[in-house]
């Protein structure tokens, strides 16, 4: 059954949600969904409901006042609202019939993701001991938004069980077209595939990116350069410039720490979804550092 529309004076709040987790392919969906031209989803993510509700509803609709002709689902995008304490009664308040999509990823893997985003931002520096061992770190949100369950029981709390779809970062591997047209529906449209669809995950760790130090030189001309983004020219001479990233690399001990500290949360998650998550709880060799996205 299609959602409830938001009524016409209101068309240009969101009909659906992406809420997280954070580098669990959320971008990917999104991108994903963008291709519908009866779908409109800002490019960036507001956080509203979670770091930037301060800022009124105003600077919230901001977001929406480019929707094109033609569109009939509108959404957005905040990896953060999962795990943020505030956001699922917020959100509810002013979107009780919003659709929410909720992408979840191996803990481990999701909060060494996680940490590699900081590394390549120069946010951290430091080995991954010095993060994930421990929730007494300056990111505590590496290991907290890994915990599924808690953050799942808040939203559940305020919305129907119906208007919440959840997939594992496994399912865009094993089945993209079949997650997209599910999703799809969940939102109320049918689906309009095409005859491929890009299983390459957004943002992944292994993009070639230019040094750090020329990265924050640029900076200040990062708009003024967006336009020219793709162009042979522009993309030629990155490419000269661009280098793979190497992170430290997780050791195994750490990783054992990791899978003991999700186990609670993550038995109680495949209940509460009613999948099995053997695929994350099994014994695994360390992740190298080179190949995990």
């Amino acid at each position: 059954m299609a959602p409830p529309r938001t009524p016409p004076e209101a068309r240009w709040q969101p009909d659906f949600v992406v809420i997280g987790a954070a580098k669990a392919a959320t971008t990917w969906i999104q991108a994903r969904l963008q291709e519908n031209p009866a779908v409109y989803m800002p490019d960036p993510e507001p956080h509203y409901f979670s770091t930037d509700y301060a800022e009124g509803e105003g600077h919230y609709r901001g977001f929406f006042n480019a929707i094109p002709e033609g569109v009939t689902c509108i959404g957005e995008k905040s990896a953060d609202y999962l795990a943020h304490p505030e956001a699922p009664a917020r959100l509810a308040r002013m979107l009780p019939h919003a659709r929410l999509v909720v992408m979840l990823r191996d803990p481990v893997e999701r909060a060494y993701s996680d940490y590699k985003m900081f590394y390549r931002r120069g946010t951290v520096t430091g080995p991954p001991e010095d993060y994930l061992a421990d929730l007494a770190n300056p990111h505590p949100r590496f290991l907290e938004d890994g915990l599924y369950a808690r953050h799942l029981d808040r939203w559940l709390e305020v919305f129907p069980r119906e208007q919440i779809r959840v997939y594992l970062h496994e399912d865009l591997d094993e089945r993209p077209r079949e997650v997209l047209a599910e999703v799809s529906r969940h939102i109320g449209l049918e689906p309009t595939l095409p005859e491929t669809i890009d299983t390459t995950h957004e943002n992944s760790s292994r993009t070639m990116i230019l040094p750090l130090p020329l990265r924050r030189m640029l900076a200040p001309f990062k708009d003024a350069a967006r336009p020219l983004r793709g162009t042979r020219i522009f993309e030629g001479a990155r490419s000269l410039l661009a280098q793979e990233m190497r992170y430290p690399p997780l050791s195994t001990s750490l990783r054992a720490r990791l899978c003991e500290f999700y186990a609670p949360d993550t038995q109680r998650l495949g209940t509460l979804i009613e999948r099995p998550l053997d695929c994350w709880q099994s014994a695994r060799t360390p992740i190298p550092a080179q190949a995990s996205r």
